[in-house]
């Protein structure tokens, strides 16, 4: 999106440089950053609106950033890596990655994730209920980006928070993976349906014990669904 503030955080400047120069002529404002304590202390002072991260840093590996930044913040965050085996892909994103990119790539394709996540992150809140959710010891609110359990306020990604409101809004109603990735992600996510699982599993962490009256529920062989039972659930 025009006008966006990207960071980069990738120790190979000649990477960084050529990101800088294809997105500046995009029209995105670009901070880099070369080391993850570095790539840290900028996104303090610079706030950006999506950061590019990479794995392999000096002083923080790009792991110990993300989760860093995910403990304050739930700005998106890419991570773009050499490394493109099942378990780093799948670690990142349970760490709070959005999208995985892994090098090399064209800068094309990057281009368009990160402006499918921007689009995602930067418009869900316009087109869906803004009304709090509320149930036993939960409430979630899209306008004001918090999810409450007991009363106390949660860290949480943009992503898993929208998943999360999405089946309670929802509640007691199955969908399976590839509706959840149109619904939550849209229609041009560039992802496969294993990031539904990584981001429901980060959610049962978060929510795990919270409440007898209401469940994130696995549906073998189906999907997902929240599920509200009723008060007499309480007495099982």
């Amino acid at each position: 999106m025009i006008g966006s503030k990207l960071l980069v955080i990738d120790s190979d400047r000649g990477m960084c440089e050529l990101i800088r120069t294809y997105f500046k002529n995009e029209g995105y404002d670009v901070v880099e950053a070369y080391d993850g304590q570095e790539g840290l202390d900028s996104f303090k002072t610079y706030d950006p609106d999506i950061v590019l991260l990479d794995l392999m840093l000096p002083k923080k590996d790009g792991n110990e950033v993300c989760r860093s930044i995910r403990a304050v913040s739930s700005k998106p965050i890419i991570m773009i890596s050499a490394k493109g085996d099942v378990f780093d892909k799948v670690l990142g994103l349970e760490l709070g990655a959005d999208d995985y990119v892994v090098k090399p790539f064209d800068m094309k394709e990057l281009l368009a994730r990160v402006r499918a996540v921007l689009r995602r992150c930067g418009t869900s809140e316009a087109i869906v209920d803004k009304d709090v959710l509320r149930f036993d010891n939960l409430e979630i609110s899209l306008a004001n980006h918090e999810l409450k359990v007991r009363g106390e306020h949660v860290a949480v990604p943009h992503k898993e928070l929208l998943l999360l409101h999405f089946l309670a809004q929802n509640f007691n109603r199955v969908y399976t993976r590839d509706q959840l990735l149109n619904k939550v992600w849209s229609f041009d996510y560039l992802g496969d349906s294993r990031t539904v699982d990584v981001h429901i599993k980060r959610l049962r962490e978060k929510l795990q014990g919270v409440s007898k009256r209401w469940e994130l529920k696995t549906v073998w062989g189906v999907g997902y669904k929240f599920e509200v039972y009723p008060e007499e659930k309480d007495e099982e």
